[in-house]
């Protein structure tokens, strides 16, 4: 009897602290407990906006627009937006569509950004919308990076508006042929008969390399070559009682990572 009368005594006193907290602040006690949540009002948008809706681009490219939807940023844009900007959808990236569609629509026309190869827009341009949502993890570092400075596109080794790969929305089929298409050399060097197992699948060049740019030369994902290496040969760290000098300098003084015919 004892603990239920506390138990009792506990809930009329947390009640009358409820009262009063909901007196300084002006609540009626009348007022129900719970107040059912409602979604909040989509804003309508302006009469001059310049914004057509992916519904209109989808009259005139219907083929790249199925294809989109398809992709997980597709799915993302057209069907589950989180917010006003991936409600614009096609026009998120391409840039507002009202006067493509008043000048009838082609290549060239309303000053819509296309991400072709011949497209005039500026790569840093394209590549800034790209970043406007692709900011944080592995692209950090992308300004001021090797591929930045040298004016890569992001379009150069990404595709959006297809799924040519099941990861990361690569321009080719994977890695090897994605990078390979600049660095000929090193996919050359993967060829040779003693290489690192990336033709395997084993592994991949973001294994070693962050493309998006790093703080390391070559841009190694680690803080050194050596480093690098000892991510999956680590039995070669040491410290071992005599220490072969030239491990000490870099692994590469011996070895060539990217394959080799010895």
């Amino acid at each position: 009897m004892g603990g239920k009368l506390r138990r009792v005594v506990w809930v009329i006193g947390g009640a009358s602290l409820a009262l009063s907290a909901g007196a300084v602040f002006g609540l009626s006690s009348s007022a129900p407990a719970q107040q059912p949540v409602q979604p909040a009002a989509t804003a309508a948008a302006p009469a001059d906006s310049n914004y057509v809706g992916a519904e209109t681009c989808k009259g005139c490219h219907e083929e790249a627009f199925n294809k989109f939807s398809r992709t997980r940023m597709g799915r993302m844009f057209l069907f589950q937006a989180r917010d006003a900007k991936e409600k614009n959808a096609c026009e998120s990236c391409h840039g507002p569509g009202k006067a493509h569609v008043d000048a009838g629509g082609g290549k060239g026309k309303g000053g819509m950004i296309t991400f072709a190869k011949n497209d005039p827009t500026p790569v840093e341009k394209r590549n800034a919308i790209c970043l406007d949502c692709h900011t944080k993890g592995a692209r950090i570092f992308w300004k001021g990076s090797t591929h930045e400075s040298r004016n890569v596109a992001c379009t150069n080794c990404h595709t959006v508006m297809d799924n040519v790969t099941p990861k990361s929305q690569l321009a080719k089929a994977n890695e090897i042929e994605t990078c390979g298409t600049c660095h000929l050399q090193k996919r050359a060097q993967t060829m040779r008969s003693s290489h690192m197992p990336v033709r395997e699948g084993k592994m991949t060049c973001t294994s070693c390399h962050n493309p998006h740019g790093t703080v390391t030369p070559a841009l190694l994902k680690e803080n050194s070559l050596n480093d690098t290496c000892f991510t999956c040969h680590a039995e070669k760290r040491g410290p071992f009682l005599w220490n072969h000098q030239p491990v000490l300098e870099s692994c590469a003084n011996c070895h060539d990572p990217h394959g080799t015919n010895h």
